[in-house]
């Protein structure tokens, strides 16, 4: 039976991340994905903010032009509000290439990537792993989703708030979108967030998210009705892939970590409770989390775990957590008419951006990181 450092649950932009970090750090470190390529399953539009294009190194030809242009839709899909930003907000990736790549940048520190691996289940240390022999690990890294098993085994907070999101996205020709973010607001297609529509220059991503339980007839069919004459779509030019998957928005868990292991990614809560965005949570929550691992790792020091504690990172999320209860609550077409007009204003405006194009859609970690390199 082979012993590890660090075996690392799930295989997407949190667990290669987190890997890679590891592995750099010359620990043994083993990941394993149930999926047999990381091309299937993707369930993230997989659009970054520009917070994180500024502060993380991302391969610049597996992203689409830069969008400056958001425009809220109400109910009604009348004059809807354009908010226009002086730099690049957003770009939208082929996220089956940045999975690919981050895979071989893991690979290439030293890390083993195992796909078609599903992780069983762990018992003071022995995992149970089905597809490979069972090993035995020092520490395990849970980053295996929204719904995390490793998180139930070893006895850390689950998430109990979630979106349901689903996407269609399909190619496009070349020159026919002006690059733009479109977000319609209708409680009846995307209750308690929104329906969307963006492209990344060669394919479009059109999708609705919302609170699953006032989906009475199913996120399929209110996403073919939404997709049907959603604002900004260009005509697909060839076939239709669907993706889609839970969408943790309770903000992020408390208890994260335990001498057993710890958490990232969706499987941590990092994810901004009222955009709903993950990949920039993901990536600073996993360079905490690598840097957490290998302090204790090598010194044996509980004390460093604490620095992963996810009630400080709360802490900064107040306001926006009272956002999403807020925005949970409108579930009429009126109601969300009305907080339209509201934003249509000076101050309603000055929020909106602030939301959408500000820095503050997941918290700092460099004060913990800090704290860590004085230990």
């Amino acid at each position: 039976m082979q012993t590890v450092d660090v075996l690392v649950v799930g295989a997407g932009l949190a667990g290669l991340h987190t890997a890679r970090l590891l592995a750099q750090q010359d620990l043994n470190v083993l990941v394993v994905d149930r999926r047999r390529s990381l091309s299937a399953g993707i369930r993230t539009t997989g659009i970054f903010v520009r917070r994180t294009l500024d502060d993380f190194d991302l391969p610049d030809h597996l992203l689409g032009p830069g969008v400056r242009d958001v425009l809220l839709y109400p109910p009604s899909r009348r004059a809807p509000i354009r908010l226009t930003s002086g730099r690049d907000e957003y770009r939208v990736a082929d996220m089956a290439a940045v999975y690919d790549h981050a895979q071989r940048a893991a690979e290439s520190a030293g890390a083993r990537v195992l796909l078609g691996v599903r992780y069983v289940d762990v018992s003071m240390g022995f995992v149970r792993l089905a597809g490979a022999e069972p090993v035995t690990a020092r520490f395990i890294v849970g980053a295996d989703g929204a719904r995390s098993r490793v998180a139930r085994d070893l006895g850390l907070d689950v998430n109990r708030r979630f979106l349901v999101g689903a996407e269609i996205v399909h190619p496009i020709a070349s020159g026919t979108t002006d690059p733009a973010f479109h977000c319609v607001l209708d409680p009846r297609v995307a209750p308690g967030y929104l329906g969307w529509v963006i492209d990344d220059g060669h394919h479009a991503h059109v999708g609705v998210a919302g609170y699953p339980d006032a989906m009475r007839t199913g996120i399929r069919h209110l996403l073919d009705a939404f997709a049907a004459d959603a604002p900004g779509r260009a005509a697909p030019a060839g076939p239709i892939e669907r993706r889609g998957g839970p969408i943790p928005v309770g903000g992020v868990l408390r208890r994260l970590a335990c001498p057993g292991g710890l958490l990232v990614g969706d499987a941590a809560g990092a994810v901004s409770p009222l955009t709903a965005g993950g990949l920039d949570p993901c990536l600073r929550m996993s360079e905490l989390a690598a840097a957490v691992t290998t302090g204790y790792l090598r010194t044996g020091d509980q004390s460093m775990l604490r620095q992963y504690d996810g009630s400080a990172l709360r802490t900064r999320f107040r306001g926006r957590l009272l956002l999403r209860r807020l925005f949970a609550g409108m579930r009429s077409p009126a109601a969300v008419e009305a907080a339209v007009t509201l934003l249509r204003g000076p101050a309603g405006r000055a929020l909106a951006t602030r939301i959408l194009f500000g820095d503050g859609s997941f918290p700092d970690v460099n004060p913990q990181l800090k704290r860590l390199s004085k230990l």
